[in-house]
């Protein structure tokens, strides 16, 4: 079905620079950088994928049943999203907030080409059907350069919740935990601009050069955009082992070292991020216990710091066992929206969440990623993303934490806009 060469590569982070701008041109797009962030589960260095042979696109109905049968049947690659809006599909929940993108729920894709770097080796697979044009779109791509930007300068973004209001509804939320309705929620809120035009692909450029985070996402479905900085796995299928790392916890890096450890020692000691975290991590645990061999959900690391360009995170992970007969897309369907985007009880926190926020999530707490030939699969938080639709002349991103008995609605308001940062700073 598909054609494998393999190549040795003098420079690859250059490649990578030139993959991302010759892979532009085509409709649709999915390019992964790890930016080289060490960590312990990890596949490929960089992917890229384009061109759909076939697709799947779809609203939240039934959305998990169709995607089944999409993989089943293909038994490819497929790269795409689950928007947070699945919710609906797995549980009695619905939207009906604003939507100023108008992105589908579910949208995966079997794409012609595929490069898979990892190291100075590149994997190359093309369908058979166009594995005759390998070496002469290798040749474009290292003839390849890096885009120009013709982006809209100041940008004039606005806050769809104001500070005050902000205030007002953390305080509602407060009120649900100490009612014991919730004892946790993540709340969110959008930051957005109007009849804007920008050039995704150097926005993109800007927002991971800041960031540099293991699960950076160009995403591109010809209108759609993700440009993502995100720095959280979702959930990653290894044969039969299943991983999960929520991150539950942030503090400000300093270019000070004894300022920047302080903030680091402050945060790995801090009980509200420690528990914000722990419940988060007990949530999971309960959904990959839905298709767990028994006995096998453990946690194996629980609130470890990592730090990364921006900011320190708390970042626990948590593993189980499933049976080779299990579908991937039943592991997706019984742990998705994921915790660290909800709060506990799981389906009490959404219903709350969908009252107090004031724009649909949409693709933004969803997950982008890919799913292997054999049914592994691996996805990320889509977070610190930038959501555009070029059609619309419409630019988005939203910024959240984990609202517990201990918050101050004034200290969330700051650990929003300290997230929210690197995204103001690409588009002014």
């Amino acid at each position: 079905m598909r054609t494998s060469i393999f190549k040795d590569l003098q420079d690859p982070i250059l490649f990578k620079k030139q993959l991302l701008a010759w892979g532009n041109q085509f409709r649709e797009v999915v390019f992964l950088d790890s930016n080289n962030y060490p960590q312990e589960y990890s596949g490929y260095d960089c992917v890229l994928a384009v061109d759909a042979f076939t697709s799947i696109k779809t609203d939240y109905y039934n959305a998990f049943e169709y995607l089944k049968q999409y993989q089943s049947q293909t038994r490819d690659w497929l790269f795409g999203y689950l928007s947070y809006d699945l919710k609906n599909n797995t549980e009695d929940l619905f939207s009906k907030n604003y939507d100023g993108l108008h992105f589908p729920d579910l949208f995966f894709f079997q794409p012609k080409k595929i490069f898979l770097l990892k190291g100075n080796q590149l994997e190359i697979q093309y369908l058979n059907m166009c594995d005759d044009e390998v070496e002469d779109d290798f040749e474009e791509i290292i003839q390849s350069k890096e885009s120009k930007d013709i982006s809209d300068v100041n940008i004039k973004i606005e806050q769809q919740i104001s500070k005050e209001k902000y205030l007002e509804k953390v305080g509602t939320m407060l009120t649900h935990i100490n009612r014991g309705d919730i004892y946790e929620a993540n709340f969110c809120m959008e930051f957005f601009a109007e009849n804007v035009v920008i050039n995704p692909l150097e926005i993109y450029t800007k927002l991971n050069t800041i960031s540099e985070p293991p699960f950076s996402v160009f995403f591109k479905n010809n209108t759609n955009y993700l440009l993502s900085a995100s720095p959280e796995r979702y959930l990653r299928k290894e044969e039969t082992k299943i991983i999960s790392q929520p991150i539950k916890g942030t503090s400000k890096r300093f270019s000070d070292v004894i300022e920047d450890e302080k903030s680091k020692l402050e945060l790995s000691q801090n009980p509200k991020e420690r528990s914000e975290n722990v419940m988060i991590v007990d949530l999971v645990r309960n959904d990959l216990s839905h298709t767990a061999t028994k006995g096998s959900v453990q946690v194996a690391e629980l609130c470890k710091i990592y730090t990364f360009k921006q900011v320190h995170h708390m970042i626990s992970t948590v593993v189980s066992e499933v049976s080779h007969t299990t579908s991937p897309i039943d592991i997706l369907k019984t742990t998705f929206p994921m915790g660290s985007m909800t709060g506990a009880p799981k389906i009490s926190a959404m219903k709350i969440i969908e009252e107090l926020e004031e724009t649909k999530r949409g693709l933004y707490s969803g997950a982008l990623g890919y799913f292997t030939p054999t049914g592994d699969f691996d996805f990320n938080v889509v977070i610190r993303s930038i959501l555009h639709n070029s059609e619309e002349k419409y630019v988005s991103f939203s910024v959240g934490s984990a609202i517990t008995a201990g918050s101050i609605p004034e200290n969330e308001y700051e650990e929003c806009l300290l997230k929210a940062k690197a995204m103001l700073e690409v588009l002014s």
